[in-house]
């Protein structure tokens, strides 16, 4: 008992893994590679300039922004951003990054209890975010309800659900994942990390298990995901791409390489 007690909370692991000094960009395809960046920050300012057209105004919902890189995105598309981050030194610096700005307000949310408010939202918008809540299913039913007539929800940059992958698929996912490791030095811990996913074997305390908590439920089912939006939404539009940390392979993946990774985006709430 005493052992379960001292487990530290998803909000602990995420803060040890997103602390002091951490840099985002390092391990995150979405904001080093242009091609992928491009295609969040394409369907940030679709959704929010529709809205906007449509009611003169956006409120949006930005769950785990780490440190603003698509706030800013956001905020030029026309928005008035809530910010939710579960990292007190993230929060730091996007309190810092927009301390002048009119149009951001930012939670620290240690707890991920933030969402579940009931104050409606016209979108609300997730990069690389349900793959670290446990329960994203339920996270993303309570979202739809907050999500006003006419609004919006967009997720991107979750890895597609492992039992609906080829074999191709994973092998080349995480052949790419431990080059990208190997150049960065990294090949020790790269490799101990797989061992134990491969066991299925996952250190509750380790936040490079579960802070990417997808390994232990093999990735985001993003079939079921369609299927939630569905009903509540006009458009149900998902996309699977290929994604991984190292610039030159990305470029290789996306000419040859299956898809890796997804985003959703569902318009026109009912």
């Amino acid at each position: 008992m005493t052992e379960m007690l001292s487990r530290p909370t998803i909000g602990e692991l995420q803060e040890r893994a997103h602390g002091v000094g951490h840099d985002y960009a390092k391990g995150s395809p979405h904001i080093r590679h242009h091609s992928v960046r491009e295609r969040v920050i394409s369907a940030v300012h679709t959704l929010v300039g529709e809205i906007v057209e449509r009611n003169g105004q956006c409120r949006v919902l930005e769950i785990g922004a780490g440190h603003g890189t698509f706030t800013d995105h956001l905020v030029a598309a026309g928005a008035r951003v809530e910010v939710t981050e579960m990292s007190a030194p993230s929060v730091a610096v996007l309190r810092r990054r927009f301390r002048d700005s009119r149009h951001v307000t930012v939670a620290h949310d240690p707890e991920g209890k933030e969402i579940f408010r009931s104050e409606p939202v016209d979108a609300v918008v997730c990069v690389s975010v349900l793959h670290h809540i446990p329960d994203y299913l339920a996270a993303v039913e309570h979202l739809i309800g907050r999500t006003a007539p006419g609004g919006a929800f967009l997720s991107m940059q979750d890895p597609l659900w492992y039992p609906r992958r080829s074999h191709l698929s994973m092998s080349v996912d995480r052949g790419a994942y431990l080059l990208w490791r190997l150049g960065q030095g990294q090949l020790r811990r790269g490799l101990a990390t797989r061992v134990r996913r491969l066991r299925g074997h996952y250190d509750e305390s380790n936040e490079a298990d579960m802070s990417e908590y997808h390994v232990v439920r093999q990735g985001v089912d993003e079939v079921a995901l369609q299927k939630m939006l569905a009903p509540a939404f006009q458009e149900v539009r998902l996309q699977r791409y290929w994604s991984t940390q190292s610039g030159v392979l990305q470029a290789w993946g996306e000419r040859f390489a299956p898809p890796t990774t997804f985003g959703i985006l569902a318009r026109k709430r009912r």
